[in-house]
Order: C-alpha cells, then structure tokens, then sequence
C-alpha cells in the first residue's frame, strides 16, 4: 500500500488570497459606512441662508430657521436652526430662489460624511414651497 506524503501548504497562495479579500473588503466596508443612510426625512421652515463654502472642495451649507419657542408676548423666541449640506449642484441652485421663503426640505442623514461631501451629516435632496 503507498501512501502519498502530506502536502505542504503554500504560504504565498494565503498570502495571496488574504490581500485579495482584504483589498476588496476594506474599500466596500467603507464605500458602505460613507453612503449608508441613517435616516431620511423633511423638516419645513424658513430658508435663512445658503452658500458656497469650503477652502479645497466646494460644498452647498445652508441654514433653516424651524420656529422657536417663546411664551411671553414681546419677548425674544428661542428659534430652532437646522444646518444642512447639498450634495447635487442643481439642488444647490434651486435653493438660492427660496431664500427668506417657507419650504419643506427632504433630507437624508449619513452616519459620517466624507470630507468633500459636506460639513453636515445631513443631506437635502429636495425642496418644496409652502404657500400660505
């Protein structure tokens, strides 16, 4: 009866085989984690601000006032600002025409934006003009 010696594994192929799940797992992971959304959603009130900003890549940031708080008469409200971030050049544009207007924003909200992508880590998608 002969038997056949055990075969020696070959480091080089695992090697291989490692780098090759490591170098697609790792970018997927993170392509995933930037792009995933946490939630999405609209809030409504007015468009006080928005602008152009950022030193290397230029981003849309803009700022929604949501109302306040306030329960005496004549006396200051506590308003609600929201920040938020525009990913589509074209969304950007159209923002700048409602300006001081009440609208409703759709949004979606990242777990972690990439640099280049916004300051926020939420992201307005679409507006809507509320008309009294």
């Amino acid at each position: 009866m002969t038997t056949t010696p055990p075969q020696k594994s070959n480091w080089k192929t695992k090697l291989i085989v490692i780098l090759l799940l490591l170098s697609t797992l790792i970018p997927g992971g993170t392509y995933a984690y930037f792009n995933f959304t946490y939630s999405e959603g609209s809030r409504a009130g007015v468009l006080i601000k928005v602008s152009k900003r950022g030193y290397i890549f230029k981003t849309y940031e803009g700022e929604l006032n949501m109302g306040g708080v306030g329960n005496l008469p004549n006396t200051a409200q506590l308003n609600t600002i929201w920040n938020f971030s525009v990913a589509n050049d074209a969304v950007g544009e159209k923002l700048h025409a409602f300006e001081g207007k009440k609208v409703s924003l759709h949004y979606k909200e990242k777990i972690k934006a990439l640099p280049w992508a916004g300051e926020t880590n939420y992201f307005v998608d679409d507006i809507v003009e509320i008309k009294d």
